[in-house]
């Protein structure tokens, strides 16, 4: 059985700073690209970033570029996203997923991630 679970979500104020992990069990990790994804209430998910199974490429979403970053360790089966330079407009649900795909970029579009965790909240203040 695939879990898959989030964590380092909270409330920071604009500016600060967060750091998300992901943790999965029951599946390969190192051979799935992984991404980050968020819903705020009232939105549609949008795909933050991703990064490929060997972490060679990764993707931001332009909204998040320059401020975020996307890192794995494949030997702790752990995702990360550093996120930076935060702003109210960050706050929403986090969530992480696996996609396995013989593609040698990854996608922040969410069609083929198939494990989903059950999100982490961010909020930021103003």
């Amino acid at each position: 059985q695939v879990q898959v679970v989030e964590s380092g979500g909270g409330l920071v104020q604009a500016g600060g700073s967060l750091r998300l992990s992901c943790t999965i069990s029951g599946l390969t990790f190192g051979i799935y690209h992984m991404g980050w994804f968020r819903q705020a209430p009232g939105k549609e998910r949008e795909g933050v970033s991703c990064i490929t199974w060997n972490g060679d490429s990764t993707v931001y979403a332009d909204s998040v570029k320059g401020r975020f970053t996307i890192s794995r360790d494949n030997a702790k089966k752990t995702l990360y996203l550093q996120m930076n330079s935060l702003k109210p407009e960050d706050t929403a649900m986090y969530y992480c997923a696996a996609a396995l795909s013989t593609n040698r970029i990854c996608t922040t579009g969410d069609r083929g991630y198939k494990y989903w965790g059950q999100g982490t909240q961010v909020t930021v203040s103003s």
